[in-house]
């Protein structure tokens, strides 16, 4: 179940934000996506989360909100499990991550289902889906996003993750019906320049980790922070700080 909590508290622990090189790259900002929407925000998993240090001014909270699974063309649901707690008047994103056993998928229909109450939780501004379709599962994918799209409130952007190898030559997600696919340029097998991405949906923003130094930092973009171990609120100050430099 779902536990979202306005605190005021702040947590302790002890941790290190990776450095990230500094690297020159002009480029021009494209119009934003998800406009009066924070341009940092911090991905919370599937783990307690005590967020109540982030300055609501200075970041959003992209939080994991349920995981949908396919399964033999069935899907099931598992709610977040663990606790998030956040500072009040934080911008809510809601994520919604996919797990896929293959083939038989379910319909279109059904999965988005699935998927649409996330954008329904009090105080969410966007629904963000995380999905790394194999190809075979694309055409369905294209289909799933339509639905979602179709089921959403007009008003709320739709936002989805992408591996960095779908936004460089690859155009599958041409005119897919989504406000941004957020590259993700960390855990990446092949690793891409963000400047020289072709897609266009994919040079509005990027995902970046805590723990995997860059070559060249995404500028000019909104830009996802994740960590590999539970945010601490000195974790969330350097991160903040790095990553406002490159805006």
């Amino acid at each position: 179940m779902v536990e979202l909590k306005s605190m005021r508290g702040v947590g302790k622990a002890v941790a290190v934000l990776a450095v990230l090189a500094a690297g020159v790259a002009v480029i021009s900002r494209p119009a934003d996506p998800l406009p009066g929407l924070p341009r940092i925000f911090i991905w919370a998993w599937e783990r307690p989360e005590d967020l109540s240090a982030l300055d609501p001014r200075s970041a959003g909270v992209a939080f994991l909100a349920r995981t949908v699974f396919f399964h033999h063309a069935a899907v099931s649901v598992r709610p977040r499990q663990q606790p998030l707690r956040f500072a009040p008047g934080a911008v809510l994103m809601a994520v919604v991550r996919v797990e896929s056993a293959g083939a038989p998928l379910p319909s279109p229909a059904a999965a988005a289902e699935a998927i649409v109450p996330a954008a329904r939780i009090a105080a969410v501004r966007a629904l963000q889906i995380d999905f790394d379709a194999v190809a075979s599962e694309r055409p369905f994918y294209r289909e799933l996003l339509t639905e979602v799209r179709r089921r959403m409130p007009a008003s709320m952007p739709l936002s989805i993750t992408a591996l960095a190898s779908w936004c460089d030559g690859d155009r599958w997600l041409h005119q897919a019906p989504v406000a941004e696919a957020v590259p993700m340029l960390f855990r990446a097998q092949v690793r891409v320049d963000p400047v020289r991405m072709q897609d266009p949906l994919c040079r509005s923003s990027a995902g970046v980790s805590t723990d995997e130094p860059l070559p060249r930092p995404p500028r000019g973009r909104r830009v996802y922070v994740f960590s590999p171990r539970a945010w601490s609120p000195q974790d969330l100050r350097a991160a903040i700080h790095e990553v406002a430099r490159w805006q």
